[in-house]
């Protein structure tokens, strides 16, 4: 359960990381905001369509909510072992399969290699800054209890080895009863 809550906060400020990376990059190149967040949670949820309104409301609420369903996996990842820039570029694949999900079954967005290249770069660069920002909470987070169960595996014989065994079962006042 705390990995999971450590995962929430990581996940907000990996969204905050994100909004903040798109208001410069916007503010550099003109583009304006996407409300595609917002027309994915209307189909979602079974809204009315907001035709030629911004749903700002809905938009924050679709960002910041994926931002921090999303971060408990990855503070899942991060107590389990899984740190640092590898499993954060694992994670980034999570968040673009996220969105690609929910947008292409809910009919807003189209597969991403039908996209211009420049929006597409986009995306990922904004996407990247809030997977990266997210392992870096939850790794720190994560690391104040110390090495995950994979970590520990993995000290047993350092270096890129095979054939190493799991590490015996740690007894625990929960198994010991």
């Amino acid at each position: 359960m705390r990995a999971v809550a450590q995962g929430l906060m990581a996940g907000a400020a990996g969204a905050a990381a994100m909004t903040l990376a798109e208001k410069l990059e916007q503010r550099l190149t003109g583009r304006p905001d996407s409300y595609v967040p917002a027309r994915v949670l209307e189909r979602l949820a079974g809204l009315p369509e907001s035709r030629g309104r911004r749903p700002r409301t809905l938009n924050w609420m679709m960002h910041a909510g994926q931002g921090c369903l999303l971060g408990a996996l990855r503070g899942v990842m991060a107590n389990a072992g899984l740190r640092g820039p590898w499993a954060s570029g694992m994670f980034f694949t999570v968040r673009l399969t996220n969105d690609q999900i929910l947008e292409n079954a809910t009919g807003v967005g189209a597969p991403p290699w039908t996209w211009p290249r420049r929006e597409l770069l986009v995306d990922l660069a904004h996407k990247a800054v809030y997977a990266f920002a997210t392992g870096a909470v939850a790794d720190r987070l994560a690391a104040r209890r110390g090495p995950g169960p994979g970590q520990v595996h993995a000290g047993q014989r350092p270096g890129r080895v095979g054939d190493v065994a799991p590490p015996p079962r740690t007894v625990t006042s929960a198994t010991a009863r």
